[in-house]
């Protein structure tokens, strides 16, 4: 796991200082070692969180020959089967990283080289042979990976913020990414918040040679998974009951855990008491046996108790997990927005940030390693949206078609489009729902509504929100999170189920709770979903509400993008009503990453900084 960024010039030679400017800004990646590799036109930089092969696993990586050099950010899972193989076909290996079995991957599998790699990982390869550069990406977008095209050539990083002092004229905002961003929360495909920064997409792998763009294309993607369930070992063409299914999920469960359990260091849990993080548990006790295993859970102190934290304390009793409960109050979460705003990189609207990286900071403390259940919700449909019935859907498709009737509540309602958005703004309301509409005209017209809202979510929100959030926030405090719920073959497995195993009348995620209630009972896994809900009516109300009342109608970061009367009616409504804060917090979010990354240069805040103080 690390960090990792580069440079392909046209011509010129590439500047040390240039490429150690880019490993720089991504060294909270890496604490533990930075390396840097210059070849002409070429620069790669690797900053290092050591997680396998301690000793011998720095990077960059090269071939025997000296044809090949490689940067990774990653893990490959099945390295130790791969290892075996490419070694029957001649491959000598010189360390002991997971990551080297690229290298030779790529020599001796040619072209369907990344269909062996099972794992999360980005990663840059140079052939000097062939004098061309290989970007990509695994198949969930688990790990980032983002470029920009200059007229110098291309560079690229883990993260957008190592790459903005390269632009031209500095970072400028992309509208269509904004009211994407204003809409659903999160900005999707392949463009980004700032002008001239592309992000890799998942499964996707993008080629350049001479510093030019010359070849992309993905490699996989869950709109091209085969509706026949045999494919994956089912017995049944036709249809399948919970016994095969249950079947075939052991053998796939067990193989992934496996892979992904390999580690030479320690690891740590985040148990949510949630259905998801209670299935990876089970599966990590099955492997480790007696050892004792610690986990994380986050707790709101000044908020409604949350159910999930008090089934999580069941659970680790239950288990004899070594438990820690990290207890946040309203302020400390308040006062974590601008860290948290610097440490997401990309502008995502998920007020789940805030927990999620002071849980990550307190695991730092003693691991480099967490397993969590994300993906649970999307693999096994565990969404409220996944249950509307047929009619809603109908008629919300007449309000706002091209996804089925999914997806179409954006947070900006219609008058404050209209009354907070500046004339530029509302010229680019039609990209607001691009990336969802793009992924449901994507799926096939075989599926399911249940399967193709299933896959729209991993091409969107999964991949530019949550994984966003998981990476991070946990990479911020030099930690690995491995979500192994996320492997590629439970996705396929898992489009593949029935409709009538995962969703049945108000009730979803039915194969997986009826796998889990034999080990953790009824009471544990069919209680309501409560979800990881941060407090953020709470924020937007008393003092603070005045303050922001008097400094955000006219900030810098709004000018030319929203309205200050809106603005102003925005704060009189959530004064008198109450229930716009969603909308407020993410004016608030947005001034303070305009703060850090458009009028700053980036910096890292404090830990801890009031963010309208912040702004001011």
């Amino acid at each position: 796991m690390c960090g990792i960024a580069g440079i392909f010039l046209r011509q010129q030679p590439v500047d040390r200082q240039r490429l150690d400017s880019l490993a720089n800004r991504l060294s909270h990646r890496g604490p533990d070692k930075t390396k840097t590799y210059l070849d002409g036109s070429l620069g790669l930089a690797h900053t290092r969180l050591s997680i396998i092969d301690l000793a011998g696993g720095d990077q960059p990586l090269f071939s025997d020959n000296g044809r090949l050099a490689l940067v990774a950010n990653g893990e490959i899972y099945n390295f130790i089967e791969l290892r075996r193989d490419l070694e029957s076909r001649g491959a000598v290996f010189t360390t002991h990283s997971d990551c080297e079995t690229i290298l030779h991957a790529y020599q001796h599998y040619g072209d369907g080289f990344l269909e062996k790699l099972n794992g999360m990982f980005a990663f840059a390869l140079y052939d000097s042979l062939e004098g061309k550069l290989i970007l990509a990406r695994d198949r969930l977008g688990i790990k980032p990976l983002f470029f920009a095209e200059t007229n110098e050539g291309v560079f690229f990083a883990s993260e957008q913020k190592a790459l903005f002092p390269i632009l031209p004229g500095g970072p400028a905002i992309q509208p269509d990414a904004l009211i994407q961003s204003l809409e659903t929360r999160f900005n999707t495909g392949r463009q980004t918040i700032v002008r001239g920064i592309e992000r890799l997409q998942p499964g996707e792998v993008v080629t350049f040679k001479s510093g030019l763009l010359i070849s992309r294309r993905h490699y996989w993607s869950p709109f091209d998974q085969s509706s026949e369930p045999n494919r994956l070992g089912f017995k049944n063409r036709v249809g399948f009951d919970y016994e095969e299914a249950a079947e075939t999920f052991e053998a796939l469960m067990g193989q992934v855990m496996l892979e992904h359990m390999r580690s030479d260091v320690p690891f740590a849990l985040f148990l949510s008491g949630g259905v998801d993080s209670s299935v990876v548990l089970e599966w990590l006790r099955r492997e480790e046996g007696t050892r004792e295993l610690a986990a994380y859970t986050v707790s709101f102190a000044d908020a409604p108790k949350n159910d999930d934290a008090r089934a999580a304390k069941t659970i680790a009793n239950r288990f004899k997990l070594r438990h820690s409960i990290i207890e946040l109050n309203q302020q400390t979460l308040f006062n974590h927005l601008p860290f948290a705003v610097w440490a997401a990189d990309d502008f995502i609207i998920d007020p789940a940030i805030l927990p999620t990286s002071l849980l990550a900071r307190e695991t730092a403390r003693d691991f480099k390693v967490v397993f969590s259940g994300e993906g649970g919700d999307e693999l096994f449909a565990g969404y409220g949206r996944y249950r509307r019935t047929k009619l809603q859907r109908w008629l919300a498709n007449l309000l706002r078609p091209g996804s089925g009737g999914f997806r179409t509540r954006g947070m900006l309602g219609g008058e404050w489009r209209k009354h907070l958005l500046s004339p530029l703004l509302r010229e680019h309301l039609p990209a607001g729902r691009f990336g969802i509409t793009t992924a449901w005209g994507s799926t096939p017209n075989i599926w399911s509504d249940l399967q193709r809202m299933q896959a729209t979510d991993m091409a969107t929100e999964l991949t530019d929100q949550l994984l966003v959030k998981v990476d991070r926030m946990l990479m911020a405090w030099g930690l690995e999170g491995r979500v192994p719920l996320l492997d590629h073959r439970l996705v396929e497995f898992a489009l593949r189920l029935p409709d009538e195993l995962k969703v049945h009348k108000r009730e979803g995620k039915l194969f997986l709770k009826r796998w889990a209630e034999p080990v953790f009972g009824s009471e544990l896994i069919r209680r309501p979903k409560s979800g990881f809900t941060v407090p953020v009516g709470l924020f937007m109300q008393g003092d603070n509400l005045q303050k922001l009342g008097k400094i955000l109608p006219r900030h810098k970061a709004f000018s030319g993008l929203f309205m200050p009367s809106g603005i102003d009616a925005l704060v009189n409504r959530q004064s008198a009503k109450k229930d716009v804060h969603d909308i407020l917090w993410s004016l608030l979010q947005f001034a303070v990453w305009h703060r850090i990354f458009i009028e700053g240069n980036g910096e890292k805040p404090e830990v801890f900084a009031n963010p309208i103080e912040f702004i001011a």
